[in-house]
């Protein structure tokens, strides 16, 4: 587990009440939508009438973060929600596209090796942002509200959920089944990843890596295919369970031949395309299920039993 300083849905009456929060039909919220949408942001040509953001130049990944909070910063004002990344990505999904697009993996089948990620370009020069509109935004939030982030620690399985609709699954790995010293944290720890409910709590957009068994920190990473690279940028989330945070985290592996496996030092860990889009479908406040389900069901009947890879069944 890399070193970097995760609630069941509410009542249809909450989700209700949610919703109609959403009303921007106020005087005030009206006359704040109706600004002039002419603003000075960094690499953006016009906010047009429309809501609609030109990029000016061609946006690397590696200030990606950076020109995405300008804009949400700039444009907050002259929307009568609070604007957030999260809120904006998700009214442009190509942009998830884009960034799963980066995967080490998916460009060396493209026969395209990519040393350090950073470096390509995710936003090009003429691309179109569309900032969403009340209705919009408030349709996001209530989906932001719906949503939950469910694993299975011996299935290998990270499932998101929105309204109980299955949306995504994803192949994970999950703590060993082991003690082991680690430097961060001067102990031994118990390696194997922690079940019960909670949330996400933290998103870490430029993480640093290091050995948590030595304390050494790196910077380049040996891919299964024995190339060595740069470690890529992105989101790692942090996770609160049973209101711990005891360190597990959400983050993309560099070795998906792990995935499956009882392989990390606690963390579950996903492929860069898949961190990719359940970073941007899991915004502060998520919920998060972690569970040990050994039986699988399909219409109510057990149609498969997992292995018991911690041993707890007796």
């Amino acid at each position: 587990m890399i070193k970097i300083i995760a609630f069941y849905s509410l009542s249809m009456i909450v989700s209700f009440f949610l919703f109609i929060s959403c009303d921007f039909s106020n005087s005030s919220s009206l006359e704040k939508e109706q600004t002039t949408s002419t603003i000075a942001i960094p690499h953006i040509k016009k906010v047009s009438s429309h809501k609609q953001l030109i990029v000016a130049k061609n946006i690397r990944l590696g200030k990606y973060f950076e020109f995405m909070d300008s804009v949400v910063s700039k444009y907050d004002s002259l929307v009568p929600y609070e604007l957030s990344e999260h809120l904006l990505v998700r009214n442009n999904p190509w942009i998830i596209d884009t960034l799963a697009n980066t995967d080490y993996y998916r460009m060396i089948a493209r026969d395209s090796f990519v040393y350090d990620q950073r470096q390509m370009i995710v936003l090009p020069k003429g691309s179109q942002l569309n900032i969403p509109d009340s209705l919009s935004a408030c349709k996001l939030l209530d989906n932001f509200f719906n949503t939950e982030l469910d694993v299975n620690i011996p299935e290998y399985k990270l499932r998101i959920f929105q309204d109980s609709i299955l949306l995504y699954t994803f192949p994970v790995r999950v703590g060993q089944f082991r003690e082991r010293y680690l430097k961060f944290g001067d102990r031994v720890t118990d390696l194997r990843t922690k079940t019960g409910i909670g949330s996400i709590v933290k998103h870490v957009k430029h993480p640093d890596f290091y050995n948590p068994v030595d304390g050494k920190r790196f910077y380049v990473t040996r891919r299964d295919d024995g190339k060595t690279t740069m470690m890529p940028q992105i989101p790692w989330i942090e996770t609160e369970i049973n209101n711990v945070r005891n360190g597990q985290m959400i983050h993309p592996t560099t070795n998906p031949n792990t995935l499956g496996k009882a392989y990390s030092n606690g963390c579950i860990g996903v492929r860069e395309a898949d961190a990719w889009i359940i970073y941007y479908y899991a915004p502060l406040g998520t919920k998060l299920r972690i569970r040990y389900d050994l039986e699988t069901y399909d219409e109510g009947k057990v149609i498969f039993v997992l292995r018991d890879i911690y041993n707890l069944i007796d």
